[in-house]
Parts: structure tokens; C-alpha cells; sequence
């Protein structure tokens, strides 16, 4: 059966049957901060330190509707070889997910959640720095799509050829 709306506007699919994403909870799941080489590393330098970050983004389920998603950044700056500060932080959410399209799952769950999560990971490794005794640490926006299309990427050249 097929229904026509006579160049009327199409009616809208009822509030139940929308996509919905909402979070249910946020929080820290492990943190660690690290300035070993206190009061040395504190001493005013010239020298920029090279500072290097790791992003991962993984997901658990926990029911039909919500999911555990966490980001996981891990990061340390250095001068001339020398750690001055490293920090290891796992900031997850509970995602209540409902009416999403089984094709578009994976993308909502592994971009658009850590795109949520992402400032308050970031603010709390801001802080923690800045409280470490150096300058704030104020990550740059991340590419949860690009981020998203190396994991895809990767799982397909990881997964074994089929032969027929």
C-alpha cells in the first residue's frame, strides 16, 4: 500500500519511532597523573617540550539501549629526552541509544558519543597539568570521523580473506 500525501507535507514519524541519543551518566574510569621529576621538571625553560597523545575509543554494551563508551587518552611531555609530566585518563559514558538504524550504529556509538565525552576528558587534563605546576594542557579538536575510518579500516585489512 502506498500513501500519498497529495503535495501536503508527509507526516513526521511519531516521537517514539525518532532517533534518540542520551546520556544517562559520565564519568572517570581511571586517572593518573605524573610529574616524577618534581621540582627539576618545574624550572623555567626556553625549550617548547614535544608532547604526544594517544586517542582510543572502544565500547561495551550493557543492554538492548545502552552502551559503555570510553575514550582513553594517554600523553606525555618531554624536553631534551626528559619527562616532565604524564597522564593516562579513561573518561566514559552510558548512552542510552534508541531507533538508530543497525547500518548506522557503529558510526553514532564510535563518533558521536566520544565527540560528546571529549570536553570534559579534555578539561579534566587540563586541569590536572595546570595543577601539576605547568601551563594548562588544551588538547586540540579530534577527528572522531577520521579516528573512526582508521579503526574500519584497519578491522578490514585485519580480517582474514574469504575464499571461495
Amino acid at each position: 500500500m502506498t500513501m500519498t500525501t497529495n503535495g501536503g507535507p508527509a507526516q513526521a514519524a511519531s516521537p517514539e519511532m525518532q532517533p534518540q541519543l542520551t546520556v544517562v551518566s559520565q564519568y572517570i574510569k581511571d586517572f593518573s597523573f605524573e610529574n616524577p621529576n618534581a621540582p627539576q621538571s618545574l624550572a623555567s625553560r626556553q625549550e617548547q617540550p614535544q608532547i604526544g597523545i594517544q586517542i582510543n575509543v572502544g565500547a561495551t554494551p550493557l543492554s538492548d539501549t545502552d552502551i559503555e563508551v570510553s575514550i582513553k587518552l594517554e600523553g606525555k611531555a618531554e624536553v631534551a629526552g626528559a619527562l616532565l609530566f604524564r597522564f593516562d585518563l579513561e573518561f566514559a559514558g552510558v548512552f542510552r541509544i534508541r531507533n538508530v538504524p543497525q547500518e548506522s550504529l557503529n558510526p553514532v556509538v564510535l563518533i558521536e558519543c566520544p565527540r560528546l565525552l571529549f570536553p570534559f576528558a579534555r578539561e579534566i587534563i587540563a586541569t590536572a597539568v595546570r595543577n601539576g605546576g605547568f601551563p594548562p594542557l588544551l588538547l586540540d579538536p579530534v577527528d572522531f570521523v577520521s579516528l573512526y575510518r582508521q579503526k574500519m579500516a584497519q578491522a578490514q585489512t585485519a580480517a582474514p580473506a574469504v575464499r571461495s
